[in-house]
Formats: structure tokens, sequence, C-alpha cells
């Protein structure tokens, strides 16, 4: 069996790149997606999350996002909400509660992941792999499998989604730190000890501090020096709009900040990158001033 990577230096900020585009694939279609000034061209196409079921919102549904901060070097361990703290769909930011249930469940068994499992894991994380989300949400037991790690773990509103479509996992900005929270957070959990070990957890991190280089917009727009994260992107089959979400761990100022910023409705994926980045730098900067 294998070892879990050693955590890897957190990304710097100053390491994210500048306008590029980016390729998405939706289910059997492949189509170019402008995203204007925001992104160059990436090294390889992203897939888009799968859609399974009819969007929640209608065509002239106006985009909305929501945005919890939890400042990591201060006393409280209740995040600060902007929004309304509603659900929404995950697309693939579920991958990091992917992993952590499979790393949970491991951990269960007495063993490490095996090679095949890290195989999986890292392109899941580093680039948003679809086909090995696919595997591993299968190997975990779908959503009771999920549901059952994140009892542990200390989420509480998040379902998992319909059979095989993780991606419309619905979840709330809160409950997405409380994930992070499992991952960051020496001090979290139900019980009060985190239930993932510290490999684990170093493992996670370490995947999310390697992000590939086109998928490093979203939360780390509000880092000053360093961050780890995971997005998710999702466009609606029959409406078009687009679910654009970005989670983890930001230091600025020499301090470190938790942040979740889910959104929906957006017009286009540029969009909703631009309105998740705003909403990350606006939440932080507001922790940062208390």
């Amino acid at each position: 069996m294998s070892h879990p990577c050693p955590a890897a230096p957190a990304r710097t900020a100053a390491g994210r790149r500048g306008p590029r585009a980016v390729v998405v694939l939706l289910s059997a279609v492949t189509a170019l997606v402008s995203l204007g000034a925001l992104h160059a061209p990436p090294a390889a196409a992203a897939p888009a999350d799968p859609a399974a079921t009819p969007p929640r919102t209608g065509p002239k549904a106006q985009p909305r996002v929501t945005a919890a901060v939890l400042d990591l070097d201060g006393t409280g361990r209740v995040p600060t909400v902007h929004g309304a703290d509603a659900h929404y769909d995950t697309a693939s930011i579920i991958k990091v509660d992917i992993l952590a249930t499979l790393l949970l469940q491991a951990q269960d068994a007495g063993r490490r992941l095996t090679p095949q499992e890290r195989a999986q894991a890292e392109p899941m994380i580093r680039h948003s792999d679809n086909a090995a989300a696919n595997a591993l949400w299968r190997e975990i037991g779908r959503a009771p499998g999920l549901q059952a790690a994140n009892k542990r773990l200390g989420l509480i509103t998040t379902q998992g989604g319909p059979g095989p479509a993780w991606g419309l996992t619905r979840t709330t900005a809160s409950d997405q730190i409380r994930l992070l929270r499992a991952v960051f957070d020496h001090g979290a959990g139900p019980a009060g000890a985190p239930a993932l070990g510290e490999r684990s957890r170093a493992y996670i991190r370490s995947l999310m501090s390697r992000i590939a280089d086109e998928q490093s917009w979203g939360v780390s727009a509000a880092a000053g020096s360093s961050w780890e994260l995971k997005n998710g992107w999702l466009q609606r089959t029959t409406t078009g709009l687009w679910d654009v979400n970005s989670v983890g761990r930001v230091s600025k100022g020499g301090r470190h900040y938790l942040v979740a910023v889910l959104s929906d409705g957006n017009a286009t994926m540029g969009d909703g990158v631009s309105r998740v980045e705003k909403a990350a730098r606006a939440a932080v900067a507001a922790a940062s001033a208390r």
C-alpha cells in the first residue's frame, strides 16, 4: 500500500496566471466558452460537471452568491456568512468531500490509499478529472457513503446527489466551511477532535495547493501570500446558466482564512468567476478588518 503524499508548500498568490479561456466539455458536446479578459487558453480541456436533472433556476433567474469566511487564527469557530446561506449545487467542489470520505473509509479499514486510488484522487483534485470522480464516487458508496462520512466530519446540511450525479450534491456555504475545518482546523469534528488523521488531512491539503494553473481562479483572488483551493463549475442544460463555486484556505496579512463562495444563475462562466472572486475578496477584507 502506498503512502499519502507529504504536504506541499502552499501555492503563492503571485503564481496565478493572467487572462485565459477555458474549454469546457458539456456531456457529449464540446463547446468553447470564451471568458474574455479573464482567462488565457489552458494547457488541457477542463470537463464540466455532469447535470442529470433540470436546473432549479429559470432562464430569467437573477444570479445569486453566498460567501462564508472563518478566521482560523481567531477564537471563534462559527463562520461569517455574507448573503443567504441557501442550498446550491456543488459541481466539482464535491470532489474534496469525495476524497475526505475515501480517506476516512480507508482509516476505518486500517489501511492507506492504494496506488490506483491515489492515481484517481490526484487528477480528481488537481485537474478536476470527472472520470476519476465517477470511479471514486462509486467506491465510497455514492450519496449514502458520503453522508455517513459527513456526519463524522461535522457537516449538517449537505445532501448527496442522486445516483451517479455527484455534481448535483446540494450544500451551503457554511457547510463547506465545516468541511474545510475537517481538513485545515485541528479542532474540527462533532466531538471536538478531527475525524481525519493528520496524514489524511495533509494529503488533501497537498493536492489543493497544487491545482492546475488554468483552474487557479476563485478564492485565491483574496489571498495575499498563499492558498489552497478547489473550484466547481456547471452549465445547466435547459437554461444555459452557470453554477460557479470555489472553496479553500487563503493566507493574507499573516492570518489564515477558510473561504467558501457559492453562486448560480450566472449568464456565463466568466461572469460567475468574476462574481465569486469579488465575493471572496470582500469577505476576507471584512474578516481582516475586525
